[in-house]
């Protein structure tokens, strides 16, 4: 057995890292290279209480074609794999736990496109994690299992990835509730710095977010219901206590969406006053300065008649009706306007 490779890619199988469980006593994986994992899915039968873990990169080809070569998964994986980005799903085929999880990938930045899936093939003996990209969660088990930490089962390795990822999702809930905090001490003191165009670019992700992940506790629940026979009664207790640990966080990124629609409405309502105000100014300056456009305009015309064109005071006389009917278009439009508030 050599050393797994420690980086992002894979070797030539398209194996990112491979381990063995159950052959050590303190229960710690042994890590295992392409060879060494086929030569022990090969005699498989002659280990019952052992299991093994590998972990594949679709992005490279090999992958699949080693999987079929060396591994009888069921069907219903390799289909799953060619489906396309889909909700969370959990479901048995041939006494095989076939799952589509979703995940966000390391360098997150609340963009649609740092979502990506991770699809599962778990049984007694095997499970088979393959992914396209680098994701938080599953690499987040590989460092576990390469740190050591003992895991007693297949099943505990599912469980253990599941609380990685509902472990990644509260990071990224107390990131956005951060940002969200920071945007409503803002507000709170008269200081609109935040667009909604931002505000509603977070929202979209969460919701897209909560829209892949929801169906999942539904999902583990209803396994759960009638559980393969080869799951342990404490592995799936704990598989409902991560369930339900995961639902707790896709309620608070629903608290979340509802509370950025609330400050979205604020915004929304300060900048429609904001123009209002700005229209009310701009509508002031034009009545105020309607009446001196209109008598200038008449005096203005090159005909006969004009009166006090020869009156010493006449130009005084039209100052006093110009302020006479600018004070009173004042008036009226403030008067207008308390009426209106």
């Amino acid at each position: 057995m050599q050393n797994a490779p420690l980086s992002y890619g894979s070797d030539s199988s398209g194996l990112v890292c491979g381990y063995l469980f159950g052959r050590a006593p303190d229960g710690k994986g042994l890590p295992l290279d392409a060879d060494a994992a086929r030569a022990w899915l090969a005699a498989r039968e002659e280990h019952p209480q052992e299991f093994i873990w590998l972990h594949y990169n679709l992005a490279n080809t090999a992958s699949e074609k080693w999987l079929h070569e060396h591994t009888a998964l069921p069907e219903e994986f390799y289909e799953s794999l060619h489906e396309g980005p889909r909700s969370t799903r959990i479901e048995m085929a041939d006494n095989t736990l076939i799952a589509v999880v979703n995940d966000v990938l390391h360098d997150f930045s609340f963009e649609p496109s740092d979502i990506s899936t991770l699809w599962l093939s778990v049984d007694r003996q095997i499970v088979i994690s393959a992914r396209r990209k680098p994701l938080k969660a599953v690499d987040g088990l590989r460092n576990a299992v390469r740190n050591g930490e003992p895991i007693r089962s297949s099943v505990e390795l599912l469980i253990h990835l599941l609380r990685d990822q509902a472990d990644a999702l509260i990071k990224i809930v107390r990131n956005a509730i951060s940002t969200v905090d920071e945007i409503e001490d803002n507000l709170l003191a008269g200081k609109l710095k935040t667009k909604r165009a931002s505000l509603g670019a977070l929202r979209r992700v969460l919701v897209r977010l909560q829209r892949l992940l929801a169906p999942e506790p539904a999902a583990l629940f209803r396994l759960l219901q009638r559980p393969p026979a080869w799951v342990a009664e404490i592995d799936a207790q704990e598989l409902r206590e991560s369930t339900e640990e995961f639902s707790m966080v896709l309620a608070d990124m629903a608290s979340l969406q509802e509370r950025i629609k609330l400050i979205q409405e604020e915004i929304a309502a300060l900048v429609n006053e904001g123009n209002n105000h700005s229209l009310f100014v701009l509508t002031i300056v034009t009545v105020l300065a309607l009446p001196i456009n209109i008598i200038a305009g008449l005096l203005g015309m090159n005909v006969g008649g004009i009166p006090l064109a020869q009156d010493p005071e006449g130009f005084w006389l039209v100052v006093a009706i110009v302020a006479s009917f600018t004070v009173i278009a004042g008036w009226l439009a403030f008067r207008r306007q308390r009426d209106v508030s």
